[in-house]
């Protein structure tokens, strides 16, 4: 049964023997596998040492070249620190040097001499002066013309003197800048009860030399109660918020408060 199973079942039986063939065609085809890895061991056997002294031989112009490279650059240091050894040797020298001298200064000695020769002429004129000044004094005991100079020195004076107190006169008549300011008052009252009409009559007739009632208006506070809000202009050296506050608050009945709103110079 098991032999007639395996008539009928597709089994590939022989594939030993096709393989054999295939490595035997690729051997004919290309060699054997031994002697082609054999000959590669052996190239690179041989080709080793030859890359070894090549690599050597490029190792070693290698170093040479650093070597000329380093002397290079050594000596284009030591000529750097030549130059700035003189560049400094020259900076210091130019400090310490003194500044030149102007052509003026060297002349000088070459003056000296011409000094010492005007000096004996300076001599004679001084001289001269006291006979000069004597000759003045003399002129001036002759005055033909001294009486008149007075007489126009008093005019002028006198000219001079009414002008000023035209001036003056002019000045004190002028009048000066007076000093004032826009004040708003906020006056309160004790409740809602209060005559506020009565209250702005008594504010009014606080009367002072220098202030001017302006507009007045009732503003709500709250709970119905309202303030007095009243404008007023002052002369500020004649009436003072202080005085002012003082005199208001006098009405005990009505005014509870007094308060600046707004000050303002006009």
């Amino acid at each position: 049964m098991a032999v007639e199973f395996l008539a009928h079942e597709r089994i590939w039986f022989e594939k030993f023997k096709y393989d054999d063939a295939e490595r035997r065609y690729y051997e004919q085809m290309n060699g054997p596998l031994g002697g082609s890895s054999q000959q590669q061991s052996a190239s690179t056997t041989s080709s080793g040492p030859a890359d070894q002294n090549e690599l050597l031989s490029r190792i070693s112009h290698l170093e040479v070249e650093n070597q000329n490279l380093r002397s290079v650059v050594a000596d284009l240091q030591m000529a750097i620190f030549k130059l700035e050894s003189r560049l400094n040797a020259l900076e210091k020298s130019t400090s310490h040097q003194p500044s030149p001298v102007p052509p003026t200064q060297k002349v000088e000695p070459f003056s000296v001499p011409s000094k010492k020769v005007e000096l004996p002429s300076a001599a004679p004129a001084k001289k001269a002066e006291p006979a000069a000044a004597e000759e003045d004094d003399d002129d001036d005991d002759i005055d033909l013309f001294g009486s008149d100079d007075e007489e126009e020195d008093q005019e002028a004076a006198k000219v001079r003197e009414e002008r000023l107190r035209q001036y003056a006169e002019k000045k004190a008549k002028k009048p000066g800048l007076i000093a004032k300011s826009s004040i708003l008052l906020d006056v309160k009252p004790w409740d809602d009860e209060t005559d506020m009409a009565k209250m702005e009559e008594c504010v009014r007739s606080v009367q002072m030399d220098g202030l001017v009632w302006g507009a007045s208006k009732l503003v709500p506070v709250g709970y119905g109660i309202k303030k007095l809000q009243i404008q007023c202009v002052v002369e500020d050296d004649k009436v003072g918020t202080d005085i002012l506050e003082e005199e208001i608050t006098k009405f005990e009945d009505y005014v509870q408060s007094v308060d600046i709103a707004a000050f303002n110079k006009i």
